[in-house]
């Protein structure tokens, strides 16, 4: 049985990671949120201490320690741009990390980091799960087995609404959460990468606060992409079927089916760190790359638009 610390523990994503360390046998022996609206900590670890200020929750680690009660692991859940301190906080106090993705907003960061892991010993993960899901491990099967000459043509698209919180709150802050591309999409351009290979292109079309397109060439693929958090961008039928997201990925004219096979999809990424499999910094490298590029590159009008862009 390992021991865990939890920050982040009032985010959305929390419960997953609360669920994922019971599920895999361990026990949650401190949490941190400045929020304290923790109840569903209750349903998977109410004994487990909890604070609201870093510094109290720094300390009683601290304690922990010196009693002989040593920290394994710290799950970071925290919005994207405390991921980098958060990650460091962890390999200080001799625990390996698992944070959500996006691991870093920055390339730089990841290579700043991979020396302190280094230094301290200690593991970096981050919860890649769509690498874990089965159609995606399908279709990686049969893109490595086909092994083309010609390149896939895939198109992306990706609509879930949301209200006027987002823009108030960190996640419509570029500086906070990287934008659009990365706080929505990043899994996807990870899954990409890991499916089709390296990058060859990226293109920008289109980037407001409330979407953005671009086309993404791949070593295998060619890759029309879509985002959006605005309910306007929603296909009319699924208007009509009162539905609030849209996820579509097309690859060579056929639709992939992956609507269903995320549970525990989290559960199954603590069984692999735990084995020592997870998915680190250099896992995590091109889908960082690719994000910081689609915030840093100038709009271009050249290259294939995805059909979203041109309606």
């Amino acid at each position: 049985m390992k021991n865990f610390a939890l920050i982040g523990a009032a985010g959305y994503i929390a419960p997953r990671h609360l669920k994922a360390i019971k599920d895999t046998n361990n026990t949650l022996i401190a949490a941190l949120d400045k929020f304290d609206s923790v109840g569903v900590m209750d349903s998977y670890f109410p004994s487990a201490d909890f604070f609201v200020e870093f510094e109290r929750f720094d300390r009683h680690i601290e304690k922990l320690k010196r009693a002989g009660t040593l920290l394994d692991y710290v799950s970071i859940c925290t919005p994207n741009y405390l991921h980098d301190a958060h990650i460091r906080m962890a390999l200080r106090r001799g625990a390996d990390a698992i944070c959500e993705k996006p691991l870093v907003l920055n390339p730089w960061n990841v290579a700043a980091l991979m020396d302190i892991e280094k230094e301290s010993g200690q593991k970096i993960n981050t919860i890649l799960q769509l690498r874990l899901h089965p159609s995606i491990i399908k279709l990686k099967n049969k893109v490595d087995a086909e092994n083309k000459k010609e390149k896939y043509e895939v198109d992306l698209t990706y609509i879930t609404s949301r209200g006027k919180w987002y823009d108030v709150s960190w996640k419509g802050d570029e500086s906070k959460s990287g934008g659009i591309a990365t706080n929505i999409g990043v899994h996807f351009y990870d899954m990409l990468s890991w499916v089709f290979g390296d990058v060859q292109e990226n293109i920008v079309h289109l980037r407001e606060k409330d979407k953005a397109a671009g086309y993404l060439e791949f070593k295998n693929a060619r890759v029309r992409w879509f985002l959006s958090i605005n309910e306007n961008d929603l296909p009319a039928q699924i208007k009509e079927m009162a539905q609030k997201t849209f996820r579509s990925i097309t690859i060579d004219g056929q639709e992939l089916e992956f609507s269903a096979g995320f549970t525990d999809l989290h559960t199954k990424s603590y069984e692999q760190i735990l084995k020592g499999n997870g998915f680190g910094l250099m896992d995590s490298e091109k889908s960082i790359q690719i994000v910081h590029d689609i915030r840093s590159l100038t709009i271009d009008k050249k290259g294939d638009k995805h059909p979203y862009v041109i309606k």
